[in-house]
């Protein structure tokens, strides 16, 4: 009986340390799964780069999104383990501009030794300035931004900030798409013809949204647009759209009462059937908007970044931006 215990007790313990083995390889792999030897790494800020950076990157890239699913990019920062991942990686992608006030510390904090190259993935895309505060004091990173771009100089005046939403535009996307590009084919040279052939996929998809957003869009009566965050600035630009933002361009930018009144005026001189609101941020003042003014909402999406069920539905850029289009034309007819 004593035996029979005792070889239970061996076997037990051997495999009580089998468990533990496992355990820890996990952890290690868990670890380290964001470098994968023999690739491109890469690390973005957020899902449109991700995106991007993915369908560019084919199988030669390992692509890692920061930004976790269901997050509003405007206010989330990284923690130690993304700057020791990103500083391991070959490429670190960010948008720039503003949109990510935390760039600037990030970077710092990647250390001299870091092989990493940063890459600011909005440079050549013609900036918009916007009145108001945009709820985030993002000024060293969009200063830096400027100091690439030119005429631009309203962008210096503290009540100018830059409108940092360029990839909402399919216009603004390519260049985005194209700089990603670019920063593929100067770690890995050997794989130009691969970029160059995905990138050419994609600027061609880029192409025929732009199209169809120029046709579809110029045939509206229509042509206000109400929103629940200032986002719309590039898509209003390029499509003859103007856009009436009830916050600011921080989606947690408190409007005052004054701004509710005036827009609520604006909705019934201009006639504007639907409040529109995003998936990621609170609908809270988008539908008291809505139902002071005696108007419907509707989903208008930044593509700032995935919900989990989104993700699930295999949604992406192009599926959500369709979405943006039937639902504008809904409410511009």
């Amino acid at each position: 009986m004593l035996l029979t215990r005792r070889k239970l007790g061996t076997a037990g313990l051997i495999l009580l340390m089998l468990i533990f083995m496992v355990i820890l390889s996990g952890c290690g792999k868990k670890s380290n799964a964001e470098i994968v030897p023999g690739k491109v790494n890469v690390v973005t800020s957020f899902y449109p780069i991700y995106e991007f950076a993915r369908e560019i990157g084919g199988d030669e890239a390992n692509v890692t999104n920061l930004l976790p699913t269901g997050v509003e990019p405007h206010d989330w920062t990284p923690r130690s383990k993304e700057i020791l991942n990103t500083s391991k990686a070959q490429l670190f992608l960010y948008h720039g501009a503003g949109l990510e006030g935390w760039v600037p510390n990030f970077l710092k904090g990647l250390g001299s030794d870091a092989v990493v190259k940063p890459v600011e993935v909005s440079q050549g895309v013609s900036l918009i300035t916007a009145e108001g505060d945009d709820g985030h004091h993002h000024g060293e990173e969009a200063a830096e931004h400027e100091d690439h771009n030119e005429g631009s100089e309203a962008a210096a005046e503290s009540s100018h900030h830059i409108d940092p939403h360029t990839w909402v535009s399919p216009k603004s996307a390519k260049i985005i798409a194209e700089n990603i590009k670019n920063s593929f084919i100067e770690v890995d040279p050997d794989h130009q013809a691969d970029y160059e052939s995905r990138y050419a996929e994609l600027a061609k998809k880029l192409d025929d949204l732009d199209a169809k957003f120029s046709t579809e869009l110029a045939g509206t009566n229509k042509k206000e647009i109400v929103v629940s965050h200032q986002a719309f600035g590039y898509l209003c630009r390029d499509y003859g759209l103007t856009q009436h933002a009830i916050m600011g361009l921080s989606p947690d930018a408190e409007p005052r009462a004054q701004d509710i009144v005036a827009l609520s005026k604006t909705v019934q001189e201009e006639g504007i059937q639907y409040i529109f609101f995003e998936e990621l941020v609170s609908d809270r003042l988008a539908k008291t908007l809505a139902n002071e003014a005696g108007v419907k909402t509707l989903v208008l999406n930044p593509v700032e970044g995935l919900t989990k069920e989104q993700e699930k539905n295999g949604e992406n850029y192009f599926t959500l931006m369709e979405k943006n289009l039937q639902n504008l034309l809904l409410a511009l007819q």
